[in-house]
């Protein structure tokens, strides 16, 4: 089902006015949907108070990739199809450490993009709704859901304004 919601949409210059208006719209209690900027702003990561488990899913992927590849080995190599040659033992466990490694890093690269692909519900094919071009670019963005404003709009567009807001609009989006 898609749904049009209505943003508004704050746009600033630089990162220091910003940080400034997050923090403050942030004390007034006005819920951020999402903030664009072109690199990581450390206060506005832990200002979100988003968390991710993605580096743990990422570790067990890897100790499934180390189990899974230590395991097929061994398989291979000693139970399934053992090689009688020059007295070498079947287990010749050191030649399985190169492939393992190497192995459980494209198990935890493959998996973890997987899992960030779902969690973000990126696909092939599906339509970027992108809220302001200019965010990838120079340009940072904070972007709030109307329909959870918890103060009124002039308000809020006063606040960004007063704390370096080059520009503040509205703009329909679709969800999916």
């Amino acid at each position: 089902m898609i749904m049009n919601k209505k943003y508004l949409v704050g746009v600033f210059n630089d990162e220091h006015t910003l940080v400034d208006a997050f923090e403050k719209a942030l004390e007034k209690g006005v819920v951020i949907e999402e903030v664009y900027t072109p690199y990581p702003i450390h206060e506005v990561l832990m200002g979100m108070k988003t968390k991710t488990y993605i580096s743990h899913a990422a570790f067990f992927y890897g100790v499934l990739g180390v189990i899974m590849l230590i395991g097929g080995m061994y398989y291979a190599a000693v139970i399934d199809w053992p090689l009688h040659f020059g007295g070498k033992p079947f287990n010749t466990f050191p030649s399985f450490i190169v492939i393992t490694i190497v192995g459980t890093i494209l198990t935890i690269t493959l998996l973890t993009l997987l899992t960030f692909s779902v969690s973000s519900k990126i696909f092939p094919g599906k339509k970027a709704d992108i809220i302001d071009m200019r965010a990838t670019d120079d340009k940072f963005v904070i972007v709030l859901d109307q329909e959870k404003m918890s103060i009124e709009k002039p308000a809020i567009t006063q606040l960004f304004q007063s704390n370096g807001a080059t520009e503040v609009y509205e703009k329909e989006a679709n969800t999916n």
